[in-house]
């Protein structure tokens, strides 16, 4: 039986091996990628001196042989076999053992190094003591959990936007479910729509999300198969990422990506490869274009920020305190470690809504159909969350174990949604709402009845491109229209209805208060019938 000897590879870029007679080293170390390949680079030489016949040929004790093969191919490796044993005159029998030797441990050690690398980059699930678990499943079974839970947040450091911010930490809790939910925040720049993703998404378990800041176009082929299942993918900037917005898609809709390309093996052969990446994902992104590829904006949320006075104040006087050192950081690490763990102690079930067929839409509502589906998995969102809030029931047809939505998870959905579906429902883009907003506000004040454009960019502190975009929008969608004047002197404006955006407001309010109020009516007769039979 041959005897083996010991690969070192504490230098990685020349491991060595050694027998009685020849030393091996492999120059360059080895490749990690391919594994149908071992691709090396071998120096072999004679390192043992005290035989005779080396004694009387210093050439060949001295002389190095240098071969870049792969040791997977049979005939690359026989011919460096013969090409040693001829030239250094040592028995082939012996290198041949050598180098089956050599090539097993360096499969050994690409392994090894292969399974360490994947360990690194894989975000290992932090094991929760019982005290933990314990804490955080209490602060699930508390009473009024969204309330307490949008509290949190705001001690966390997130300050303001109290309705996106608790919108969104209930749609990147969606990640877990079957058919997760998703998020585009849109404004200018500079209104903090990177920080409020950032914020939320810092109280989302590390292994449960990727933050990615570019892309390139064929990036989502690559993960591993099941390397973004049930994953919040957080995007800082979608404008940078219009290569992958079909492949985002793809994911979000069909729940998995795949694409075939073509591979040359160690022969040379052209083989293809199927490459598959499976989901569901949540995905989460910022753009400062409202006039994102629609067939992204229409599978999202689309929310648009705080940029009133009353907000900015909010966000300047957390710095003050914090520049002051007023703000107690360690209080906000630990309160995003216990929301951290009740994400993690979540666990997945099915939800039933038994109320989804009585459940309707403004009728102002642009695209109903996937705005309705949103709508109904965002109430199924607020379920899963409030899962220890609610009995587990089984299907005595499947089997199947699931939890069931109530009245109350459906009025926190439309208090969340109602921004929401105003946004859906308005015809001008978020930023002409918002100067328009502030045109109204402004004439109010002043209580003027008409206006010009140098008055209003003025007032405002408007640039003149931006105004000009917006006037243009205005005047199509016949929210204001021309009074008097001409080209040269200019031209005055007035506002066609002051109210028009209250109005819609409170339609979409109106709707969906007068569905629940009907629901809640159902429901409570049905309640009263069945504690009526079964009194009698």
């Amino acid at each position: 039986m041959p005897k083996n000897h010991t690969l070192y590879t504490t230098n990685k870029e020349q491991m060595s091996y050694t027998t009685e007679e020849l030393g091996f080293t492999i120059l360059g170390g080895v490749k990690l990628d391919g594994l149908d390949r071992l691709r090396v680079t071998l120096k072999i030489e004679v390192i043992n001196r005290k035989f005779e016949h080396y004694l009387n040929n210093e050439e060949i004790a001295n002389l190095a042989i240098r071969h870049n093969l792969d040791l997977y191919n049979d005939s690359q490796v026989e011919k460096l076999i013969r090409k040693t044993a001829e030239r250094l005159e040592i028995g082939t029998s012996s290198i041949a053992v050598a180098v089956a030797d050599i090539t097993n441990q360096l499969e050994k050690y690409r392994l090894q190094q292969v399974e360490s690398q994947q360990d690194k980059s894989r975000k290992k699930v932090k094991p929760l003591t019982s005290k933990e678990v314990r804490a955080a499943q209490a602060f699930l079974e508390e009473p009024n959990l969204l309330e307490r839970t949008n509290e949190m947040i705001g001690k966390s450091g997130l300050i303001g936007e109290e309705y996106n911010r608790l919108l969104m930490y209930l749609i990147f809790t969606s990640r877990k479910r079957q058919h997760p939910l998703h998020i585009v925040s849109l404004g200018a720049s500079g209104t903090g729509k990177t920080y409020l993703q950032e914020k939320v998404g810092e109280l989302i378990p590390e292994e449960d999300k990727l933050e990615i800041t570019v892309l390139s176009e064929n990036a989502f082929y690559y993960f591993g198969q099941k390397e973004l299942t049930n994953k919040l993918i957080l995007i800082e900037d979608l404008d940078g990422a219009e290569n992958v917005m079909y492949p985002l898609r793809e994911l979000q809709s069909k729940r998995k990506i795949s694409k075939t390309v073509a591979h040359k093996d160690t022969r040379g052969n052209t083989k293809t490869v199927h490459l598959t990446v499976e989901g569901p994902v949540s995905v989460a992104g910022c753009t400062t274009k409202e006039s994102i590829y629609e067939d992204n904006a229409n599978r999202s949320f689309l929310i648009y920020l705080d940029q009133s006075e009353t907000q900015d104040e909010k966000i300047m006087a957390y710095q003050r305190s914090q520049s002051a050192g007023l703000v107690n950081s360690e209080e906000e690490a630990e309160i995003k470690k216990l929301l951290q763990n009740t994400q993690r102690v979540l666990e997945p079930i099915a939800v039933r809504n038994p109320y989804a067929e009585y459940l309707r839409l403004p009728q102002s509502v642009f695209k109903p159909r996937r705005t309705n589906s949103h709508y109904l998995a965002f109430i199924e969102a607020i379920t899963f969350y409030c899962q220890r809030q609610r009995q587990e029931k089984t299907d005595k047809k499947t089997g199947e174990t699931y939890i069931e939505t109530t009245l109350e998870d459906i009025a926190a959905a439309n208090k969340l949604m109602k921004e929401v579906l105003l946004r859906k429902s308005d015809e001008l883009t978020g930023a002409c709402r918002y100067y328009f907003e502030q045109l109204k506000h402004w004439l109010g004040e002043e209580k003027k009845t008409a206006f010009t454009n140098s008055q209003a960019r003025t007032a405002l502190r408007e640039n003149h491109s931006n105004q000009k975009r917006y006037m243009g929008q205005l005047q199509q969608e016949n929210r204001i229209r021309k009074t008097q004047g001409d080209k040269k002197k200019g031209f005055y404006y007035e506002v066609v209805n002051m109210e028009e955006y209250e109005q819609l407001r409170a339609g979409i309010g109106n709707v969906l208060d007068d569905i629940f109020l009907r629901i809640s009516k159902e429901d409570q007769s049905s309640k009263e019938v069945q504690t009526t039979s079964e009194l009698l």
